[in-house]
């Protein structure tokens, strides 16, 4: 060995661990080590269950997790509410003829629509104003919105 050019070596250099706090003595070119989780207190070795988190990275992990959750619940939210019964005609962007003929009759929501369909195709055509073609773009509309339309309502067409 070249004399002068290599590290100091300290034969008992103390590590001290950040986690536990256990210490002991190694041989090193440092006098004084310290590290974040040695092997008293990582799961590995101690066969312990838990999460080493030194930069947070559980964290963002766990908000990232609950940010989706949320997402997830708002969009079933928004789902269910865009099939309610209760939705009214005029959501359905329906011309004002048919919204009037419908209004006429007393009908003005989805639901009530959706009862006066279930009687069958004759009874929605025996609205006034209310004609083949509106029969059909509102059956339309209304499966491309997700509801389901009466069995008595699909045999007839559409």
């Amino acid at each position: 060995m070249k004399a002068e050019i290599h590290p100091t070596y300290y034969p008992d250099a103390k590590v001290i661990c950040a986690s536990c706090g256990r210490t002991w003595t190694t041989g090193s070119t440092r006098k004084e080590l310290r590290v974040d989780i040695c092997s008293n207190c990582h799961p590995f070795f101690s066969g312990e269950s838990r999460i080493i988190d030194v930069e947070g990275q559980v964290d963002r992990f766990y908000k990232k997790l609950s940010a989706r959750q949320t997402y997830v619940e708002k969009k079933k939210a928004k789902e269910v509410a865009g099939k309610s019964p209760e939705r009214a005609i005029a959501e359905l962007e329906m011309s004002g003829r048919v919204n009037e003929a419908l209004a006429k009759a007393g009908i003005t929501e989805v639901g009530q629509f959706l009862a006066k369909l279930a009687e069958g195709d004759a009874a929605v055509l025996a609205i006034e104003g209310f004609g083949q073609k509106s029969l059909v773009d509102i059956k339309k509309k209304l499966r491309a919105m997700g509801y389901n339309l009466p069995e008595a309502a699909t045999e007839a067409g559409a």
